[in-house]
């Protein structure tokens, strides 16, 4: 597929006046013609142009590499603000040989260092493209090896939630470290949750060993037995009953109103006396202690139990509770056993009992409780300190951040650094490059002084004015005023009011010699960019004519840049020109026969509506060749359009209808024949072209046909042929009509007229 020669300007963007919002952006190539109304826009492209804004130059090179020359209205008031002096248009003129030769010297030494500036621009460009993509890589690692922390501590990433950002985050960290997730998750739910508070802390145990150190369990170690010797005690020991009695005696000797609770037998009066008799002191002593230590024990135990029970109602997020009520479950049956235990020691006081130790079990609990305690006191700590402990969280999380990514940082600081150097050398060499360039153009400027000659210029003018035939007036030098010119009328007379169009033609003179030459009296030779803003307005048709043919002069030597040939016999410094216009004929005069040139010419459509203007590229499909597209001229006659039409139809009636159009206009209106004469020329004298014979020797007549189809209603008032063929238009072949027709323009000897009407090469 063809693609466009890029130039010197790659992209322009246009945002002033009527293109303010619209977006309008074009890819110029080397030729590029623009045609619009009056006030559709065209003279904004040319001022962008310019201005230089929205102007994107080709890899390594900028505005100070070439001479913008402008010619439209902002440029004609400029140079002629009064209508008898024109600015002197300076040139290079050798006549100095000595001087040329250093001159020549010092351009080539400029040019080399042109293009080692360009190089290094180029190697510069290059690296930093390197370093974007270095950058670009270590931004996406830095992104995807970190999802699930940014996305669990999503507040600590304010103002970091993009790629760029985040990673340029990392690299500030100065103090990579580690930390434990699980308190950095705690530190953080505490800090920004909105919905974090304070909560009550567990009860604590203040002695773990308040029940296995409990005073007084050493009777519980002891057997308790009376050492009294009382018959009735002697009686009861005998019977092995006597705590039986004393139980006995301890429960219902209130209740018993006198009678034994058993056989309801009056009791002796003496009964308490020989009661208290069985019973020593020291008996009733241990008694006593073993009852006051179950009491204690008890209460110990309910003291201790109470406030462990009592769990705080709102419980810190992620507070399990089962170890804890598992372990006072425990506590409360080996208490529940003991208290057991302690009481059977009551009931036989004779026996020996011994405790389960709580104090282990109690341990268990304690430390459970502190911890949840510790995470308690962490959380409302936080909540009394939020801005404080949010600062911490943040650093805390991006320090961690920073060292789960320490090898990507390393890899990357590394290869930037590396990176950074090549491109600073680069740029060196491009200062150092720039330095030499303008010190050479000021060496060749000061050269220059001494040879530049600006009669040349004039007499250029003139020459080109009388070999153009043109009559309206001659320029010439004032006298005694160096570089102020007159404008003499033919008879000799001073022109001192020129028309508009006389004024115009003037500039554009004296631009055309501008490109041509130098713009300054340093006379460096700089690469051109030409733009032509509507050169002809108000010219009369001796004045359009010679415009249009320096125009195309100045196409011709921008086209050299694309096609190539000898630099010294074909000049090529003007390196790429637009040319705008509103005048239809202009517009004809200067394209012809540039449509077919597409890699390098573009046409343009400038429209405006509702006051916004657009730009149209005016290209389309090339019907030959379907993957390739072509140029079309947006200004056409209609016998241009009819050729147009013609590439593009393939329904055969349409196709031959305008064939017809074609055949009848060019051969009978241009050419001058008349239609008996060309069926003659073409149906008898060529007859045996258009027949073909196959390997049997049998002739086919579909092209004749064709052609005599083709011919058929040329003329209809004159004397036909009349062979007795008939021919079905529905009924042909697009592709041998199409060949029939070529063929009829190559017998007719006007082939080079299909050719160009064709686009052919």
């Amino acid at each position: 597929m063809r693609e466009k020669i890029p130039s010197e300007i790659i992209q322009l963007a246009l945002s002033d006046a009527s293109y303010e919002g619209c977006g309008v952006s074009i890819t110029p190539t080397l030729i590029n013609f623009f045609f619009g109304n009056n006030g559709t826009g065209k003279s904004t492209v040319a001022r962008t142009i310019k201005a230089g804004a929205g102007v994107t130059w080709k890899e390594g090179k900028t505005a100070t590499d070439y001479v913008v020359h402008v010619y439209n209205q902002e440029y004609i008031n400029a140079n002629f603000q009064n209508y008898y002096q024109l600015p002197g248009v300076f040139t290079v003129n050798a006549v100095n040989i000595a001087i040329q030769r250093q001159v020549d010297e010092k351009t080539a030494a400029r040019k080399a260092a042109v293009e080692a500036g360009e190089k290094a621009h180029v190697e510069l460009g290059k690296k930093l493209d390197a370093r974007r993509q270095a950058l670009d890589l270590f931004q996406r690692e830095c992104w995807d090896k970190t999802a699930d922390i940014r996305q669990a501590f999503d507040r600590t990433q304010e103002r970091r939630k993009t790629k760029k950002t985040f990673a340029e985050a990392v690299l500030e960290i100065k103090t990579p470290a580690e930390h434990d997730l699980d308190a950095l998750h705690r530190l953080y739910a505490a800090a920004y949750s909105d919905d974090a508070r304070k909560y009550d802390e567990f009860a604590t145990i203040a002695d773990v060993s308040v029940l296995d150190a409990l005073a007084g369990n050493g009777i519980l170690a002891q057997k308790i037995v009376s050492s009294a010797d009382t018959p009735f005690a002697q009686f009861i020991k005998a019977m092995n009953a006597t705590t039986w009695v004393q139980q006995g005696h301890a429960q219902y000797h209130q209740s018993g109103d006198g009678k034994c609770p058993y056989c309801q037998q009056r009791l002796p009066d003496t009964f308490e006396d020989d009661i208290r008799a069985c019973f020593d002191t020291q008996y009733q002593d241990a008694i006593d202690s073993l009852n006051r230590f179950f009491a204690d024990y008890r209460n110990a135990a309910n003291a201790l139990v109470v406030p462990l029970q009592n769990i705080p109602e709102e419980l810190l997020p992620g507070t399990d509770t089962t170890g804890y009520k598992d372990k006072l479950a425990a506590i409360k049956g080996v208490i529940s056993a003991n208290l057991q235990k302690i009481t059977e020691k009551m009931a036989e006081p004779a026996s020996v009992v011994e405790l389960e130790a709580v104090a282990p079990i109690l341990q268990e609990l304690s430390d459970i409780i502190a911890g949840f305690n510790k995470l308690i006191r962490e959380n409302n700590a936080v909540i009394s300190q939020k801005p404080k402990k949010q600062a911490e969280c943040k650093t805390a999380v991006w320090e961690h951040i920073a060292y789960v990514l320490s090898d990507v940082v390393s890899r990357y600081r590394a290869s930037d650094a590396a990176l950074e150097v090549e491109a600073t050398a680069a740029n060196d060499i491009i200062g150092e490059q720039a330095y030499l360039v303008s010190k050479l153009d000021a060496e060749i400027a000061e050269l220059n002084k001494d040879y530049v000659n600006t009669r040349a210029t004039i007499d250029s003018v003139n020459l080109l004015l009388r070999d153009s035939g043109f009559q309206g007036f001659s320029i010439r030098e004032k006298e005694h005023t160096p570089h102020v010119y007159e404008v003499v009328r033919p008879n000799g007379s001073i022109a001192e009011n020129l028309s508009e169009g006389e004024r115009n033609f003037i500039a554009f003179l004296y631009f055309y010699h501008q490109v041509k030459g130098s713009e300054s009296a340093d006379g460096i030779q700089r690469d051109r960019i030409v733009v032509i803003d509507d050169p002809v307005s108000s010219m009369d048709s001796s004045a359009l004519f010679i415009v249009s043919a320096l125009v195309r002069e100045m196409v011709e030597v921008c086209e050299n840049n694309a096609i190539g040939g000898d630099p010294v016999a074909k000049s090529n410094h003007i390196k790429q020109i637009f040319i705008l216009t509103h005048n239809a004929y202009f517009h004809r005069e200067i394209t012809y026969n540039r449509v077919r040139n597409y890699q390098y010419v573009n046409f343009y459509l400038i429209s405006k509506v509702e006051n916004r203007s657009t730009i149209k590229c005016c290209t389309k499909p090339n019907p030959d060749i379907l993957t390739e597209d072509m140029n079309y001229n947006p200004v056409q006659n209609s016998y241009a359009a009819l050729w147009e039409e013609y590439k593009v139809l393939n329904a055969p009636i349409p196709l031959m209808n305008v064939i017809r159009r074609i055949l009848e206009y060019y051969f009978l209106q241009l050419c001058g024949y008349d239609g008996v004469t060309l069926r003659s020329r073409i149906l008898t004298d060529n007859k045996d072209k258009f027949i073909k014979v196959d390997e049997t020797g049998k002739e086919d007549y579909t092209l004749y046909q064709m052609a005599h189809a083709m011919l058929s209603y040329i003329s209809a008032n004159s004397v036909g042929l009349n062979d007795g063929i008939n021919f079905v238009d529905d009924c042909v072949d697009v592709e041998q009509t199409k060949e029939t027709f070529r063929m009829i323009f190559t017998l007719m000897e006007q082939k080079q007229h299909y050719d160009m009407m064709m686009g052919n090469q």
